[in-house]
């Protein structure tokens, strides 16, 4: 079994979330994600998701549906601590290939330092309209 990358930062760990979203990558993905049973993700118009086994299964559904994902942040909001970190962001995402771009998402992600450096412990991702898409402030503290 390959050993879990370690993230040595909120930021590593979230560059590879997307990356691994981007590339339909399930193993990626789980590496990024806290090993313990009270890991929640929330899909957009989805249910609560709460423990690993649900979220692989939630992940692996979304990246057999063969579409490439492109996603683009905007408007990054942080919270830092020592050992928990919260990021809010809006996810424009499409389709490769397509030029069409979805209603933008809004999603907050939690990570959480561990002897194994930082995952995420929370994906919570919600559609929102358009024209509430407004600036946030880049750090808050």
């Amino acid at each position: 079994m390959p050993k879990k990358p370690i993230f040595t930062s909120p930021q590593e760990a979230e560059t590879a979330f997307y990356e691994a979203l981007e590339r339909g990558d399930l193993e990626a993905m789980m590496n990024v994600w806290s090993e313990d049973d009270e890991i929640v993700c929330v899909h957009p118009g989805g249910a609560r998701l709460a423990g690993y086994a649900l979220v692989r299964e939630a992940w692996r559904r979304v990246f057999t549906g063969g579409s490439r994902l492109k996603v683009q942040l905007l408007a990054l909001s942080t919270v830092h601590g020592p050992f928990t970190a919260v990021h809010s962001v809006i996810e424009q995402i499409g389709v490769v290939g397509e030029k069409h771009l979805s209603a933008p998402v809004v999603a907050t992600n939690v990570y959480v330092r561990g002897a194994l450096g930082w995952r995420m412990i929370v994906h919570h991702a919600s559609p929102v309209p358009p024209d509430s898409v407004g600036d946030a402030p880049q750090v808050l503290h």
